[in-house]
């Protein structure tokens, strides 16, 4: 019988990467780095064997994936910001078995979800940039799971979190950490705009609309944020439509989580975008506030098109 140890919803912004780097962004993103080696602490406090990233970086078409290969191997650059990161080098074990009860439950549970094992893909930085900072002694095995899903409803991610925490407590032996990793609002800055945002966040609506998400995840409402989950997805501009908070918190049990988010990382700008790294307590539930697989109008494709 294995343990989901912890939960967290993590910032990937690549200039923590630009952060180490010689030149006029050094050392800017130190309290970013810092969250993300505490976090990679308290897993190792807890025994954390495996991390499973649900990577907004990662774009699906159809169905949901996990990347469980044996390893992990590379130098990696941005197609969408390769000022940002270049030739980043990367390497951390994975772990097959686990990828694949993850997706059999998930199947089990009306979720179409595939695991690759035999496969030369390798993460996007929505994974590779955390397990630079919490997994650089290669520590710790992971498994990446699409969490940029162009056709997908939330209620569906929702499930397919709790069917993992279902694989990994009634399935796995040992000890695994799940991370959202994906930014609050995501509206980057307009081209030609980027440098005078480095550090600001787009407009003072996204800003205000992410420090009140973020007060209710401190005070525990989670009821309401569910309820609004997809409208803030479309008008806060949700990185990967939002689908890695969806994932998490129905790991977490979606409305009937009773946690208190503790903050880590405080909210801040990048590029026009709001980030947080935010620790999740895990508590006992029993799942019956799962969304059901029918979705409602709001969901889903919907929430996606009013933002093309």
């Amino acid at each position: 019988m294995g343990k989901l140890a912890l939960a967290a919803k993590i910032t990937h912004v690549p200039s923590m990467y630009l952060s180490e780097l010689p030149g006029p962004r050094h050392g800017t993103r130190q309290d970013a780095i810092d969250g993300h080696v505490e976090i990679g602490r308290r897993c190792r406090e807890l025994g954390v064997d495996t991390i499973v990233v649900f990577d907004t970086h990662w774009l699906v078409n159809a169905n949901y994936h996990v990347n469980c290969a044996p390893s992990f191997e590379g130098l990696y650059t941005s197609n969408e910001l390769p000022h940002f990161i270049s030739n980043m080098r990367f390497g951390f074990p994975g772990n097959p078995a686990l990828g694949q009860m993850l997706a059999k439950k998930a199947n089990a549970m009306g979720v179409e979800t595939l695991a690759h094992d035999a496969t030369t893909l390798n993460p996007e930085y929505g994974t590779l940039v955390p397990m630079r900072y919490m997994n650089g002694d290669r520590h710790f095995k992971v498994v990446s799971v699409s969490a940029l899903c162009m056709a997908h409803y939330l209620n569906d991610s929702a499930r397919l979190g709790w069917a993992f925490r279902r694989a990994i407590e009634d399935d796995y032996d040992g000890t695994v950490a799940i991370f959202a990793s994906g930014s609050l609002s995501h509206r980057f800055a307009q081209n030609g705009l980027a440098p005078e945002f480095a550090f600001r966040i787009w407009s003072p609506f996204l800003e205000q609309l992410d420090r009140e998400v973020v007060r209710m995840w401190c005070d525990a409402q989670w009821p309401a944020f569910c309820g609004m989950l997809p409208e803030y997805a479309s008008k806060g501009h949700g990185e990967g439509f939002m689908h890695d908070t969806a994932m998490l918190l129905g790991a977490l049990g979606w409305s009937a989580y009773d946690g208190r988010a503790e903050i880590v990382t405080p909210y801040f700008g990048a590029s026009g975008t709001g980030q947080i790294n935010a620790v999740f307590p895990v508590t006992p539930q029993d799942g019956r506030a799962i969304p059901p697989a029918q979705a409602s109008a709001a969901d889903g494709y919907t929430a996606i098109a009013s933002r093309l």
